[in-house]
């Protein structure tokens, strides 16, 4: 029996498999759905149902717009970021709350964005931006920063062995829906942009924009 399953983690490639999360895609930041509600008010009813749907069962992080509704859900405890069973259970209470509610799943919308910097003194680059943005430290994970109030891009810190004048040392992760990647990948390169590396294709690809700026295109979930 693996650590994953006696903690009740799951991988994104199980939590996709499993039934009743079609309205839902992994990306960087947990699981994430979107429902289209057309108006202000409309969404501001699908909130208020997912209260309830949700009261007693565990929290999500809600995000109410104009035209629709976004939900991620993750667990960030002292030990552990990611998912586990217990989000299979929410997403479908999220998702049956949202079909009650006439609200129109858009799994193909979501997506996450994160800022990688590349630092040679990990613990001097990551105190600066820490103290900067006002961010904590994700859970177990020193090289990771996240916004207390989930709102900004969270932030990873990748040690360097060596300077590397020759490339950014800073680029943006762009976390998009595992059956989307692809066509993501294919309309940048079509916008001008220019392939890095695919060695790790159909998880990660790099780009960059006319100018050699590096962008990282994730897929959580592609591949178990």
């Amino acid at each position: 029996m693996t650590d994953d399953h006696k903690s009740g983690r799951i991988r994104p490639v199980a939590f996709h498999a499993a039934e009743g999360t079609g309205d839902w895609r992994v990306l960087g930041e947990g699981a994430c759905a979107f429902f289209r509600t057309g108006s202000f008010e409309h969404g501001v009813r699908l909130v208020a149902a997912l209260g309830a749907a949700l009261a007693g069962h565990g929290d999500a992080a809600v995000d109410l717009r104009p035209d629709g509704v976004t939900v991620r859900l993750v667990d960030s405890g002292p030990d552990y970021y990611g998912l586990t069973e217990r989000h299979l259970v929410l997403a479908r209470l999220v998702s049956a709350a949202a079909r009650e509610a006439g609200a129109t799943p858009e799994p193909e919308s979501v997506q996450t964005v994160q800022v990688t910097v590349d630092a040679l003194d990990l613990p001097a680059v990551t105190a600066f931006w820490r103290a900067l943005l006002g961010y904590e430290h994700r859970s177990g994970s020193p090289e990771d920063l996240i916004d207390p109030r989930r709102r900004g891009a969270p932030f990873y810190f990748q040690q360097m062995d060596a300077p590397r004048p020759e490339r950014n040392c800073v680029h943006v992760d762009v976390w998009v829906p595992h059956d989307r990647a692809k066509d993501r990948v294919a309309a940048a390169l079509a916008a001008g942009g220019r392939l890095v590396n695919d060695a790790d294709a159909p998880v990660l690809w790099v780009l960059a924009d006319p100018e050699g700026n590096e962008v990282c295109v994730g897929a959580a979930g592609a591949t178990a």
